[in-house]
């Protein structure tokens, strides 16, 4: 995969070829706008890569060439002036990227006390109404974000687009690793690896954990001492180091694996982890974690498409969790959100408890495992829900996620509450009724503007469970 520092737009300024002829002065006025905007873009660390400003389609043509080249997130259009519609419409509806039209101007008034010279400076606004209209009629889709740069609200909304452009870019470009086959009979996110390729551009490979075998091996003592080291730094650590030194080795040994074959998300289903002996004696459920921390997707049970969704929240908007929705709270109107060893500590609230897990699924040793509870805070959670006819759709549900429990017993587990917008009977029946699957993603802030760029850009269906949603 590339592309993975950050989100990255390809900006193309539009301009009417007359006035080369008839204002000559004009184009180099208008300079310091595409500089200002330019400036907006990059100050929100959006990189920016800059195409000449453009006149005709043969330029039009170039200048897309080059931010496929580039393998930019999206498109910017931003019209200087009137540009009119067929010098750029051919090679804006040809292209596979994204397309967020910029629709400002320079000056934010004209009024009636406003000299009607400035014009020439302002009027950009009915070329993109040109190519808007001649880009729906071919088909192509885009997304308009209007408004004056001084406007916080006008870059927060084309910062959002880009973002979801960057999640859509990073999931159709996703490697993802399957360890082990998926759980028996667990249905709802299972698709066909071809199908996952065909619509949403996810790659899956799967091995037994046999494949891991030689990374395993190939890991220090020296390796296992300073990963070790760094868990006593980060962790609240409760677990004897015979119990550690297992799960720390094949732990080192998955993530070079990953590492190594480039990979971006990964699932595992615990129950092919079933030898007490050797390299692979344990469960790497501490590992797995530690991925997510990282920045990488992951999801239980043998789940690459929830994998992949993490795995494309976490690069484009911020440290993401995968977690499940385990238990109503009737009367306290919350969710109980747990795992059976999978958390990612980057959005624990505190040090989270690495302990020894009792482990009677298989013949596995032992794992060490994350214990912790997540950040109180608004949230989000999103879920990636097949649907029928070879569709997707993205479930999205702005959540307060609630403080910690007070029973004791809960320091063994990965333990949450969250409390959606709505009542919890009606929040539970509109996510099934819209066939959200037992694994989510848990994101935090208020990222709807971003996550609905997202499903339109990746082509998938989009609904909000909110209040009055």
């Amino acid at each position: 995969m590339t592309n993975t520092d950050g989100p990255k737009i390809g900006l193309l300024p539009l301009y009417l070829k007359l006035y080369d002829e008839a204002l000559p002065k004009l184009c180099g006025e208008l300079t310091p706008f595409l500089t200002d905007v330019v400036g907006a873009f990059r100050g929100r660390e959006v990189e920016v890569v800059e195409a000449p400003i453009c006149r005709v389609a043969a330029e039009v043509t170039a200048a897309v060439a080059l931010f496929e080249e580039e393998a930019v997130d999206c498109i910017v259009t931003l019209h200087l002036t009137y540009s009119p519609s067929l010098e750029a419409v051919d090679a804006l509806a040809e292209t596979s990227l994204p397309i967020l039209m910029l629709d400002t101007t320079p000056h934010a008034d004209f009024g009636p006390d406003v000299d009607p010279l400035r014009l020439l400076h302002n009027h950009g606004i009915h070329g993109l109404q040109d190519l808007a209209s001649m880009l729906r009629r071919r088909e192509k889709d885009y997304v308009i974000v209007a408004g004056h740069l001084s406007n916080v609200r006008t870059m927060d909304r084309a910062y959002a687009v880009i973002r979801g452009a960057h999640a859509a870019f990073m999931l159709a470009t996703t490697r993802v690793l399957r360890i082990g086959p998926t759980f028996v009979g667990m249905g709802d996110f299972h698709v066909e690896e071809s199908l996952l390729a065909k619509e949403l551009g996810i790659l899956v490979d799967e091995i037994e954990p046999a494949a891991l075998l030689e990374s395993v091996n190939a890991i220090t003592e020296e390796q296992i001492a300073a990963e070790m080291t760094e868990e006593d730094e980060h962790f609240d650590v409760d677990a004897h180091v015979l119990v550690r030194k297992p799960s720390v080795r094949l732990g080192l040994g998955l993530r070079d694996y990953l590492d190594t074959n480039g990979y971006d998300a990964f699932s595992m289903n615990f129950l092919a982890f079933d030898t007490s002996t050797g390299p692979l004696c344990t469960v790497p459920f501490l590992e797995c974690s530690k991925a997510m921390a990282r920045g990488l997707g992951y999801a239980g049970e043998g789940d690459v498409l929830t994998a992949s969704l993490v795995g494309a929240l976490s690069k484009a908007i911020g440290p993401t969790t995968f977690t499940e929705m385990f238990c109503p709270d009737w009367e306290g109107g919350t969710v109980f959100l747990s795992h059976m060893g999978e958390f990612n500590p980057a959005v624990a609230a505190g040090k989270a408890r690495l302990y020894e897990k009792e482990f009677p699924f298989t013949a596995a040793q032992n794992p060490v495992a994350i214990a912790c509870v997540p950040q109180p805070g608004p949230a989000t959670l999103v879920n990636i829900a097949p649907g029928p006819k070879d569709t997707f759709g993205l479930i999205v549900a702005p959540v307060t996620v609630m403080g910690d429990g007070t029973h004791p017993d809960y320091k063994d587990w990965i333990r949450g509450w969250i409390k959606p917008e709505i009542p919890l009977g009606d929040f539970l029946e509109v996510y099934s009724e819209h066939g959200g699957t037992h694994h989510c993603a848990l994101v935090y802030g208020d990222c709807q503007d971003v996550l609905a760029a997202f499903a339109r850009f990746a082509g998938v269906g989009y609904v909000v469970i909110e209040e009055d949603g």
